[in-house]
């Protein structure tokens, strides 16, 4: 089958390799029928993912169909269409039985970073009861596309900040998963949110599908935010952006005794100023998402309450998976998401 595997820092290559099998009575083979590019596949490809395997196929947004299933595998049968979860995890460990699957003593972020991944024709999903979510007949692959990742990360993020009614909820990064994560925010319909941007593309991307979110520039977010807030600045507020500032914008926009939540991932080591922020009482909470909550994303989807499509704006076969790199990692042609597909 084809892959695209990551045969040293800074480069991917589209390869042959064997078709993957059953190497453990959880695991289930599935048929790669869409995958995506992520921001994380690019930080792999930079090197900046010490934890990333050489060798290894990537890519971790997928769907699929199940091909075949181990002796233990319950929950899925061949013939079924899944999402596939970012995740491995086994749902027995100490983290696991908390909600903490990220932290998986057996797993963690493994498909695409440790093991073999999904911008291939096949993947091997081990775990597949926890890694496998069974697609409603009414929800399209594009649909589905980003549950097991993006979306759940953005779900995640919305449920740890712990958001009210009464809140002013800002996002830092209008990418893809900060999109993600404002659909989940809308879900608990704050008082106010305000998206914080750079890119004058996404802030109109933003203001087209989103025109009750408050969508600001970073030179002008903390001076905003304060004349939305009584001079109080955000109650909470999610960083996605992970830019050279966008940490330190995180914290100056939050109002005293806010949460941040942390979600990007940096490629450079971020300062927390603690002389500077004293007195702010805030309350960090910081990533790697916890994705145990595909089914009732896949629920929300299937009863039209969450809706990603529109954020696919581009289209390959896996033989032009190099050309979606280019396009994804330039963020040329107003590109926000691709759709990898079979040949």
């Amino acid at each position: 089958m084809k892959a695209l595997t990551y045969t040293k820092p800074g480069r991917f290559e589209l390869i042959e390799k064997p078709k993957p099998e059953i190497l453990n009575p959880k695991d289930a083979v599935v048929r790669v029928t869409l995958s995506s590019i992520c921001s994380s596949d690019l930080h792999i490809l930079h090197g900046a993912v010490p934890k990333a395997e050489i060798g290894i196929t990537v890519g971790h947004e997928l769907v699929g169909v199940v091909e075949a299933v181990g002796s233990e595998v319950t929950k899925v049968k061949p013939g079924d269409r899944v999402a596939v979860n970012v995740e491995t995890f086994c749902g027995e460990c100490f983290y696991c039985k908390r909600g903490y699957v990220n932290n998986c003593t057996s797993g963690g972020w493994m498909l695409g970073c440790r093991i073999d991944g999904g911008q291939a024709e096949y993947v091997r999903v081990p775990y597949a009861d926890n890694g496998l979510t069974p697609i409603p007949d009414n929800v399209s692959d594009e649909q589905a596309l980003f549950v097991g990742d993006i979306l759940a990360t953005g779900y995640w993020a919305a449920k740890i900040s712990e958001i009210s009614e009464e809140d002013t909820v800002l996002i830092i990064g209008a990418g893809p998963t900060g999109l993600c994560t404002l659909e989940c925010v809308q879900l608990y319909q704050p008082h106010k949110i305000v998206v914080c941007e750079a890119e004058k593309s996404r802030r109109h991307f933003v203001r087209q599908h989103y025109p009750n979110v408050k969508v600001l520039e970073p030179t002008k977010c903390l001076e905003v935010l304060k004349s939305l807030t009584e001079d109080r600045g955000a109650d909470r507020v999610i960083e996605v952006a992970g830019g050279e500032d966008t940490f330190e914008l995180a914290w100056r926009c939050a109002r005293p005794n806010a949460i941040v939540t942390i979600v990007a991932l940096y490629e450079k080591e971020q300062i927390l100023p603690l002389p500077w922020m004293y007195g702010k009482n805030l309350t960090f909470k910081t990533g790697g998402v916890d994705a145990c909550d595909c089914v009732k994303i896949m629920q929300m989807i299937s009863e039209g309450k969450i809706d990603t499509t529109h954020l696919i704006t581009h289209r390959y076969p896996l033989s032009r998976i190099q050309e979606a790199y280019d396009l994804f990692a330039s963020r040329a042609d107003n590109v926000i998401k691709t759709a990898i597909h079979p040949d």
